[in-house]
């Protein structure tokens, strides 16, 4: 079968550059990307394609190269699913916050609404691909929901799990380690569908680095891949808070640890914890799999990786607390970043919210600065917690656009994201404008800690 047109419901994080390097290595291929938020879509069509909504070193460039040739957004999703060939599906799957698995368990809710919308419209056959982190078996639900429900058309679904990292997807997307695609490997129709999908893939990615397994494995993979390297980070940092109370220095344990060839030095980086859409909610939701199953030991094993990265982030807000003699109430501590993560604007499960959210318990008074992530996003993080008032948020935390800005006067640093040009800051004038005693908190192990305390700072960083 050959793929002549491709349409992906959600515009988001994963759909939209996904697509766009599709579209871009693919000019064959009419590939239209459809949401329902049209303000999103808006952004996604605006005439600057530095104002497209996702920031992503390299992507606005793609995105230019193939917008309006092959490559459209678009509100109206029915029109694209009844053209389509092949449809992704890349809509959000967030952790449930209501009923049965509440705080572990995907929230399959807009999954389900996909398929019944896929059902109600098509005419001629499809091949559905899973681009949303599910769980596993999800794809029989899906297959249940559009056999029953279609118009007699013959659905295909496929399991096709991103990996991408934010900050680096272009990259990700364009040299990918591995293109996994599962499928019904039992029947001709299954087979042929999985190579529709490597076909469209081969464009670009080697053969040799797309691997084809069946549906549940493929499922499986994408949230066993998300446990490893956040398990990797937990791991660190437990051994962080170790160093710090035995006078070792992480950077120099993850050093050694990581030049065993059986190891590796990959995310083995002591931070103040991960962030981000995907550990947290992919490690919920393998506990939550774990226990449906009745495997208490698994759960527990892998829910032990989210305690550990909660510990983090409440031990480094709370040694901030320490440090300023044991109140912070009225004292403004200025926040460098807001991110999870460098080279993104996104803040989904970023450390920042909730360190903030501990400090603005004890009342002080916060200055953000991030040169990605907007105001509107900052208030709306912290409303999402309903930890207090929303107008109390805005009273007690400001945003400005500038790092001079929100380290003046300041009692404190937390330095929260380790964006690059943080390292060009000059810190002495930072030094100079700052109350004294100044105290600088280095949540990701950026700065070179000897230069700041030379300089003057009473400073701290994660695993010294």
């Amino acid at each position: 079968m050959k793929v002549k047109n491709i349409c992906c419901i959600g515009a988001g994080y994963v759909g939209g550059p996904t697509m766009s390097v599709i579209a871009q290595k693919c000019p064959e291929i009419n590939v239209t990307v459809v949401d329902l938020n049209e303000k999103r879509i808006a952004a996604w069509n605006d005439k600057d394609v530095e104002n497209i909504p996702i920031y992503e070193p390299g992507l606005s460039a793609v995105v230019e190269d193939a917008r309006g040739r092959n490559l459209f957004f678009s509100t109206d999703v029915d029109e694209a699913i009844d053209q389509a060939d092949m449809i992704f599906i890349s809509v959000n799957t967030p952790t449930k916050t209501y009923g049965i698995g509440k705080g572990m368990a995907a929230d399959l809710k807009w999954i389900e609404l996909c398929a019944r919308q896929i059902a109600r419209v098509a005419t001629s056959d499809k091949i559905v691909v899973e681009k949303s982190t599910l769980p596993v078996r999800t794809a029989q639900a899906l297959k249940n929901i559009l056999d029953n429900t279609g118009n007699g058309v013959n659905f295909q679904i496929l399991s096709n799990p991103e990996f991408l990292a934010e900050g680096t997807a272009v990259d990700d997307l364009l040299k990918p380690d591995r293109v996994l695609i599962g499928g019904d490997l039992d029947t001709e129709k299954g087979k042929d569908a999985m190579q529709a999908l490597v076909d469209v893939y081969a464009h670009w990615v080697p053969q040799t680095n797309i691997l084809t397994t069946n549906v549940w494995s493929s499922e499986l993979s994408k949230l066993t891949a998300n446990a490893f390297l956040a398990q990797r980070v937990s791991s660190i940092n437990a051994m962080s808070e170790l160093c710090e109370v035995t006078g070792a220095d992480v950077n120099e344990v993850a050093k050694a640890v990581g030049m065993d060839s059986r190891i590796g030095p990959k995310f083995l980086k002591a931070s103040v914890g991960f962030g981000g859409s995907c550990f947290q909610k992919d490690i919920l939701n393998l506990v939550y799999i774990a226990k449906s199953f009745g495997l208490n030991e698994v759960a527990d094993y892998w829910e032990q990786v989210i305690l550990m990265n909660d510990h983090q982030k409440r031990r480094f807000a709370a040694n901030i607390v320490k440090t300023l003699y044991n109140t912070v109430s009225g004292k403004k501590i200025a926040m460098l970043g807001w991110a999870f993560k460098k080279d993104t604007n996104d803040t989904r499960e970023a450390a920042s919210i909730y360190v903030a959210d501990y400090l603005l318990n004890e009342q002080a008074e916060i200055v953000v600065y991030d040169p990605k992530v907007t105001e509107e996003q900052i208030y709306g993080d912290l409303d999402y917690l309903g930890s207090r008032p929303d107008e109390e948020n805005r009273k007690l935390v400001k945003v400005v656009n500038t790092a001079k800005e929100a380290c003046s006067e300041a009692h404190a640093i937390a330095l929260m994201t380790e964006w690059d040009e943080f390292l060009e800051i000059d810190w002495q004038a930072v030094y100079e404008n700052m109350l004294k005693p100044a105290f600088l908190f280095d949540g990701r192990k950026l700065l070179d800690k000897h230069k700041m305390k030379d300089l003057g700072f009473k400073f701290y960083a994660i695993g010294n």
